[in-house]
């Protein structure tokens, strides 16, 4: 099996830059569907730890929340970096294969991190089901697709 690049740094460089563009496409995402500022979201984010005791805490659940909404962000894009070296076909089909990505990370965030988090669990509107489903084809899958691709050495 051909691996696709050499070097820790390139593969080091791809995932990082896959987890900033993401974490920073996601956070749109987010002020887009909920019509509030990242301050809100990022302490909704850290939520998963404190529940909604999270918005008592003011900056500290804030920017814990950032961190980890990128660190996730990150761990998403490497997982996809390191399977397209792999993979092949996760990089010759960057599109197809970085959209449905997109439908796998988002299954795995909110059927599996999210109702083993501290939020509170509620059934969903079909708006924001579908707002969220489409904004991680687009703005989470299909962007770490391409910069697995562009920064692949096939």
């Amino acid at each position: 099996m051909q691996t696709l690049v050499v070097g820790h740094r390139s593969l080091a460089k791809t995932v990082i830059l896959g987890g900033l563009t993401v974490g920073v496409l996601d956070t749109l995402l987010a002020i887009g569907l909920y019509r509030v500022s990242p301050f809100i979201i990022y302490q909704s984010i850290a939520g998963g730890f404190f529940g909604r005791s999270t918005y008592q805490h003011g900056w500290e659940t804030a920017a814990l929340g950032c961190f980890l909404h990128f660190f996730i962000a990150t761990t998403a894009a490497g997982i996809y970096v390191i399977a397209s070296r792999y993979l092949p076909v996760l990089v010759k089909h960057a599109i197809a294969c970085g959209m449905a990505y997109g439908v796998v990370v988002y299954a795995f965030m909110n059927y599996v991190v999210i109702p083993m988090s501290a939020i509170t669990h509620r059934q969903k509107p079909l708006w924001e089901l579908m707002g969220g489903l489409r904004g991680h084809i687009f703005l989470v899958g299909l962007p770490i697709g391409l910069i697995a691709r562009r920064y692949s050495r096939v």
